[in-house]
This record gives structure tokens, sequence and C-alpha cells, in this order.
């Protein structure tokens, strides 16, 4: 029998797994920069019996039918799967695999910095620089507030969630909420209390997305959610674009509804350069950059590439993130 064959979808995946892949499978690139067009996945998929992908990569019905029956794993060197039609590959029984524990810290970490750089007005503060407005040192002049004696709010207590709060403890903040199915009894290391969604909006000084994009949560963040918010709030979302309804933030935005915002995804990726959230001061956008440490993204894809391996050596039960469906 010859090597098992694999696509995979980026050109500039991490080394590890690449090599990982490399040495047992034969490989099927896509070497463009940008994701792969639909037509082109369409096409390149055919025959292979495994899948490594990314978010921007839709797996569908479609797409599994153009692969055809040997096609027995897709993984994704992601924590989110929304990009993965899950009923279809259960339907196939084809196994999945994704990377939600290695990206916490640096997920974490980001979230915790955009919470700064948004509150702490830094982005605006340095382009005053150049503009040539800062003039001498002034009491008021670009304040923010703090996150000590404040109240956060994290929505969504998985493990990003958890690892915010733990952060987030340092800066001696009065309190934390949270939302979730379920009581988290890790929560009580930072003394984090669970509440319902409209008392967190209500409370909350700070408000940090982290849930999962599921059609429950998606637009969760609409106009209501914004009013209900203190007028004083800094808004931060560190999960996926469409959780939020951006046309509303937007005019929650102009409107001081809300005072700011911090955003590591939004709808669409890339942003387009003429939205209105670039224009806004009071805005901080990132390019989805969470995961992005250096020895995160390796670990990454090391952990995808040994999914794919696990399933096409016969060992699914090596995954040690494989989605149990």
């Amino acid at each position: 029998m010859g090597k098992p064959k694999v696509l995979i979808t980026r050109p500039d995946i991490p080394a590890a797994g690449l090599n990982m892949l490399r040495e047992r499978c034969q490989i099927t690139l896509w070497e463009k920069a940008e994701p792969i067009p639909r037509l082109e996945l369409l096409s390149k998929i055919h025959g292979v019996n495994g899948v490594y992908c990314v978010l921007t990569d839709k797996i569908d019905d479609e797409v599994l039918e153009a692969a055809g029956p040997q096609l027995q794993v897709v993984a994704t060197m992601s924590v989110g799967i929304d990009h993965l039609d899950l009923n279809a590959l259960k339907k196939k029984d084809i196994k999945i695999g994704y990377t939600p524990n290695v990206l916490t810290d640096a997920t974490a970490e980001l979230i915790v910095a955009l919470l700064l750089a948004t509150s702490r007005r830094l982005l605006e503060a340095n382009r005053a620089i150049y503009r040539g407005e800062w003039k001498a040192w002034a009491p008021t002049w670009m304040c923010g507030p703090g996150l000590s004696g404040s109240t956060v709010g994290i929505v969504g207590l998985g493990r990003i969630g958890l690892r915010v709060g733990e952060c987030l403890k340092s800066f001696n903040i009065a309190k934390l909420l949270y939302t979730s199915r379920t009581v988290k009894p890790e929560a009580s290391k930072f003394h984090g209390e669970k509440v319902e969604l409209n008392e967190l909006l209500r409370d909350s000084d700070f408000v940090v997305v982290t849930t999962a994009l599921t059609p429950e949560t998606r637009h969760m963040f609409n106009a209501e959610a914004f009013k209900r918010m203190k007028s004083t709030a800094i808004f931060v979302n560190g999960s996926r674009g469409d959780v939020v309804d951006q046309a509303a933030l937007i005019e929650a935005l102009k409107s001081e509804t809300i005072a700011a915002a911090g955003l590591d995804v939004t709808t669409p990726e890339p942003i387009p350069l003429d939205n209105e959230l670039l224009k806004l001061d009071n805005c901080v956008v990132l390019p989805h950059i969470g995961s992005a440490a250096m020895q995160t993204r390796e670990e990454m894809s090391r952990i995808t590439a040994n999914n794919i391996l696990a399933v096409l050596n016969g060992t699914p039960e090596a995954m040690p993130a494989e989605l149990k469906l």
C-alpha cells in the first residue's frame, strides 16, 4: 500500500506539523498565502484520506461528497469548530481533530492585552503623538478606566475564560461575574460569581466575550444587549466575530451607548479598510491573533498532524484533542 493522501489547505503551517505529515503521507499542499478558494478545495480534496484545515476553510457536506468515501479524518488547527459541519461529518463517520488546550494561555494573554490597550487608550495615545497632539503632560488627557476596583464580566467561562479570570485576579479587580450553563468550581480561584447575562451586562465595567459561536450565540451582542450595558463599559471580544451584530456595535460606539470596544475578531475577516470600526478612536481592532505566540502555533500544528496520523494509523484513541461526537 502507498502512503495515505493528506490535503493541507495552507502553505505556511509551522514546520513541526508539516514535517511530520511529509514523512509519513503523500501531501497535497495549497501553495498560496490566501485561503484556498472553494472550487480549488472541491477539486484538491478528491481522493484524500485526511484533511489538515484552518478556520477559514468551510468543510460541509458538499466538500465531503467531493472528497469521496475514503476520507477518514478532518483536523483543524484551531479551537473553534464553527467552520465544520459536525452533522455531516458524523453521518459519514469521519473523525474530527481540533486543538482546544494548547492555545488557552496565549489567547487569554491577548485578551488581557486588548483589555488594557482599550481601557488605557494605548493605540489612540500612540496615534496622538504622530498627529502632533502631545503638547505637554495634562491631568485628564488620554485618561481611561483602570482594572483595579472594577467589575469584570466574562461571557462563556470555558478554558480561555477561566484563564482570563485567573490573570485578572492579579489586577486587583473588585468582582468577577460570569455566565455559563453550569456553575464552574474552578472559578473559586478568583471568586467568580455565576449570574444571568442581563445581570452581567448591567453590573460590569468590562464585558469580555470568550463563548463559542453557536446558532444560539450568533448576534447575542445586539443593540438591546449594548443598551443594557453601562455607558462607561468597555466591550472586548476574543471569541468569534459573528457573536456580535457588528452594525449594532458600531452604532453603540458612535452614540456612546458604551465607552469603547476591543476586538480580536470581526465579520468579515479580514475587515475591509473602509469599515467604520477602523475609523473610531474608541475601538481597537486586531487581526485575529489570539493564539499567535510562536510556541503555541508550533504546538497547534503538531497536535493537528498527530490527530491525522492517529486516525490514519488506526489508533484514533490516541488523539489527545479529538472531538467526541
